[in-house]
């Protein structure tokens, strides 16, 4: 897999956030060598999130995010300061943009609570003062032991490129970390292992790919050294019979758990992509324990059902259509759904019962936890899709076992 093909749930989120015309299209434009972002002298010129996919020397690949400004005005400023926040919470490393002719000692409001957002939310960051070449002491001023100062500082210039390379050198180290990278599936299986995807054609996938959750599995099999075999659902039990080895597992899409369940013998291990991914992004064991709450559903409580992701809806959506007809039928109930998708995840989640989220394969682990923290915070069971099909299916437990440690801990 190329830079260029790297997910973007698996890059590095480098947010700019700041006030109007600080200056923060202008830097990063020149940290990415590109006109990525419009640049203008009139207030508010960026109005929505841009996003741009590239590789950051030292780092490798990243996504960058240029912001409006913090201190946008009126009903619309209100809606673009709103999804500035909506940023923050898929941002690793935050680059805070100070104007050195407007804000020579970060006086404004706007930025103090910017710097109080980034340290509620864990997010390191810096302080790059821009419009340096319009100062004749900049180095001076980004020293001065004023309020702003406290934090890391570096004076840039976006105009003449200088510190610019510092600068990215700068948010690299701060997006560096020891922790181990977990793995999707590559730590439970050993090399020459045969694991059977069942992988049935999603319509909202593009024509002549595999979505996005199957790919990374792929991937993470082939490292492991061990070899993935793809079927179809009504394909699965004559592939199992024509392996030459009984196969260490097999990872179905939780639409057709069923039917994988019943053909999958009772000695080969079984999960799903949610059920994976809901490890990897850190979320299965609390989403396996919202997961109950279907046991207590009644008429007229309303269940949000979240997706990570935009598609195109298909007439038999799984997130629309029969995730709702599934767990009507399973709770005898009248349940009300609402539906939200991408990056509208409502900060209130009060008014629910339970939360159904996608496997987040779209979102990196920041934002996964972060949607996590707010259910949390709130008293709101959350799962995912295949925990909540799992476990309306009476398979849930059989689904856990390729994770002792996990099933130890729920009993």
């Amino acid at each position: 897999m190329g830079l260029n093909d790297t997910p973007s749930s698996n890059r590095i989120h480098i947010g700019f956030f700041g006030l109007r015309n600080a200056g923060k299209s202008s830097l990063v434009n020149a940290i990415t060598g590109q006109e990525l972002a419009v640049v203008s002298e009139m207030k508010g010129t960026t109005t929505d999130p841009v996003f741009k996919a590239m590789e950051l020397l030292p780092l490798g690949p990243v996504m960058i995010i240029d912001t409006p400004g913090f201190d946008d005005e009126g009903t619309l400023g209100e809606l673009r300061v709103r999804k500035a926040k909506q940023v923050l919470n898929k941002t690793d490393v935050a680059v805070l943009v100070v104007d050195i002719q407007e804000r020579p000692v970060f006086a404004s409001r706007f930025e103090k609570q910017l710097v109080n957002l980034f340290q509620e939310k864990q997010i390191p960051f810096i302080v790059a003062i821009t419009k340096c070449d319009l100062h004749k002491r900049c180095d001076a001023v980004v020293s001065l032991p004023s309020v702003a100062y406290r934090y890391p500082a570096i004076g840039v210039s976006a105009k003449t490129g200088s510190h610019i390379k510092e600068l990215k050198e700068r948010i690299a180290a701060l997006a560096q970390t020891e922790e181990p990278k977990l793995r999707i599936v590559g730590d439970i299986i050993h090399p020459s292992d045969f694991v059977v995807l069942v992988v049935p054609i999603d319509k909202a996938a593009p024509k002549g790919r595999l979505i996005l959750p199957q790919q990374q599995t792929i991937r993470d099999i082939l490292e492991a050294d061990a070899t993935a075999v793809l079927c179809k659902e009504y394909e699965l039990k004559e592939t199992l019979e024509n392996l030459a080895k009984k196969p260490q597992l097999v990872i179905t899409d939780s639409q057709v758990f069923a039917k994988v369940a019943a053909d999958t013998p009772p000695d080969v291990l079984l999960t799903s992509f949610s059920i994976l991914f809901a490890r990897y992004k850190g979320s299965l064991i609390p989403s396996v324990r919202g997961a109950r709450t279907l046991d207590e559903l009644k008429d007229g409580d309303t269940v949000l059902i979240a997706e990570g992701c935009t598609h195109h809806r298909q007439c038999d959506d799984i997130g629309t259509v029969k995730l709702p007809r599934w767990i009507r039928n399973y709770a005898g109930k009248e349940v009300k759904f609402e539906f939200t998708s991408g990056t509208e995840f409502p900060d209130e989640l009060k008014q629910y019962k339970l939360v159904i989220h996608c496997g987040g394969c779209m979102l990196n682990e920041r934002e996964m936890k972060y949607r996590m923290k707010c259910a949390a915070d709130q008293n709101v069971p959350i799962t995912n899709y295949g925990i909540a099909i799992a476990f309306m299916q009476g398979i849930l437990k059989r689904t856990l076992q390729p994770f002792p440690g996990i099933l130890a801990e729920l009993e």
